[in-house]
């Protein structure tokens, strides 16, 4: 089931807020009533434009007991969060005090907040009440279990809970059948809900803090009676539209653009595990990758007029890009003669490996030095080496005709890397071009094909044939640099408040 409100409005100022239904459809119906009355949204219609989605969730009449299996509730809740993701949706509300419990679990996985339930009603208690003074819970069994209280509230309050048996009555009052839950919501039910809360106040509690949103729907009736109970539904809708809520960052994910080689990508995501900081697998960066060794080949292309990969590495990226890439590497040289052409109309950058390269040899080298590059004939061919060394002063020499063949030879031959050769034949024709290249006046050597560091590693000083020369790694380059993105995405995301 789908529900709309307040469309109309200026689209910059619009908010969109998606509402998760069917975890108990009445009390998510009920928070979209509060949310159209909410004075924000009384006040200026225009600029709210919700959207309710129900789907069917098979384990919703499962009581909430403290041994209540939640993943089939976890799934549920971020499929439907990602159907708001994929809408335009800015914010989500989630109406259930057990999702809430995994709220921050499936928080990591959107790239649009889900607005903390619990954090409203923690802002509201800091405006009316001390730290100290006793608050009552009337939750279900599962949240009562899993501390949710205890960690909002845990520390400045004293908390208290219905005994046992008055629980077991509240229970049965919220899901048994006739329950709040169902819309029973006079009788035995309301009357249940009354004695817990009554059970609270003997226990010195001055206010009664909701754990269940069905408490909502029979609010009103508790407070007429002298409770004094929230409505969680009223305050979330509140938080929702007088506050933007908190702000939410998702975990730096990288995207690759694999199988440009096949090896290679395997070579660029392992030096990319390497030189990340991490003492555990936590701290290591999200990778999505898609192994696409189908993109037609990026040199016969440049040379031969080949097939045209361009649309191929685009859809590729467009698929990462809908994967939730922050950023998007292409551990490929060649590649990067196209590159120019698809970052327009991508919203993600391409992090330029070449760039980054060419800076690197600036910083550590200075920019007078002869810079050699073993590359296939496509990338010299392109240019997109020269043009980049070509901003900083840095001189780029390619090997001659005959050398270049052994280049090339050593990437695609019979024994050569792409057919998954490191020893023999490819490494000694690919130490001959260096050699020629040394002899030439290179001081540094670019190994400018992401096969190439398959068989000569990242070195600063490495020797051939009598000459010191530094071997640069366009990959582990491209890997650093994919890390010091994750760790300034890191810190911006811990310097967001949380609400």
């Amino acid at each position: 089931m789908k529900s709309k409100s307040a469309p109309s409005g200026d689209a910059a100022t619009v908010r969109k807020l998606g509402i998760v239904g069917g975890l108990g459809s009445l009390a998510g119906g009920d928070l979209f009533y509060k949310l159209v009355k909410s004075r924000a949204v009384l006040e200026d219609q225009g600029r709210y434009h919700f959207l309710f989605e129900q789907h069917p969730f098979k384990d919703v009449l499962l009581p909430l007991d403290k041994g209540a299996n939640m993943t089939s509730r976890k799934f549920y809740v971020f499929q439907v969060c990602k159907t708001f993701e994929e809408s335009g949706v800015d914010a989500v509300m989630l109406p259930c005090f057990a999702s809430h419990t995994f709220r921050a679990e499936i928080q990591e996985e959107l790239s649009i907040p889900v607005l903390d339930m619990m954090a409203a009603l923690r802002s509201h208690i800091d405006h009316i009440a001390k730290p100290g003074v006793t608050l009552g819970i009337v939750a279900s069994d599962y949240v009562r279990h899993c501390g949710l209280f205890e960690r909002y509230f845990g520390t400045d309050f004293k908390l208290v809970y219905p005994s046992d048996q008055v629980q077991s009555g509240l229970m049965a009052a919220m899901y048994g059948v006739n329950g709040i839950k169902d819309g029973y919501l006079h009788g035995v039910p309301l009357e249940s809900a009354y004695q817990a809360c009554l059970s609270l106040q003997e226990q010195g509690a001055s206010i009664v803090l909701p754990g269940m949103t069905e408490l909502s729907l029979v609010c009103g009736d508790l407070q007429r009676r002298g409770i004094a109970v929230l409505d969680i539904n009223e305050l979330y809708a509140g938080f929702a539209t007088l506050n933007k809520g908190q702000s939410s960052r998702p975990p730096f994910k990288l995207g690759i653009v694999g199988g440009v080689g096949p090896a290679a990508t395997v070579d660029f995501m392992a030096k990319v595990v390497t030189h990340t900081p991490a003492g555990r697998d936590q701290e290591h960066i999200k990778m999505v990758v898609e192994q696409n060794p189908q993109i037609p080949d990026r040199t016969a292309n440049l040379l031969h007029d080949a097939t045209d990969p361009t649309m191929a590495m685009y859809a590729t990226c467009k698929r990462l890009e809908s994967a939730g890439a922050n950023a998007i590497a292409i551990p490929c040289n060649t590649a990067h003669a196209f590159v120019e052409r698809i970052q327009a109309y991508l919203r993600v950058p391409i992090v330029n490996m070449l760039t980054e390269t060419v800076d690197a040899i600036v910083r550590q080298y200075g920019a007078g030095k002869t810079v050699g590059l073993l590359a296939t004939s496509g990338t010299i061919k392109s240019q997109v080496y020269q043009d980049a060394a070509r901003r900083t002063g840095l001189q780029i020499i390619v090997p001659g005709v005959d050398y270049q063949a052994l280049v090339m030879d050593s990437i695609y031959g019979a024994r050569g890397i792409k057919a998954g050769f490191t020893e023999g034949i490819c490494k000694d024709q690919l130490l001959l071009a260096a050699e020629h290249l040394c002899e030439s006046g290179a001081e540094v050597l670019i190994l400018g094909c992401t096969e190439l560091p398959l068989v000569l590693e990242h070195s600063k000083a490495y020797m051939i044939n009598g000459h010191q020369v530094a071997l640069i790694d366009p990959t582990t380059l491209l890997a650093i640099k994919c890390i010091q993105l994750s760790r300034e995405n890191l810190i911006q995301r811990q310097s967001v408040p949380a609400g």
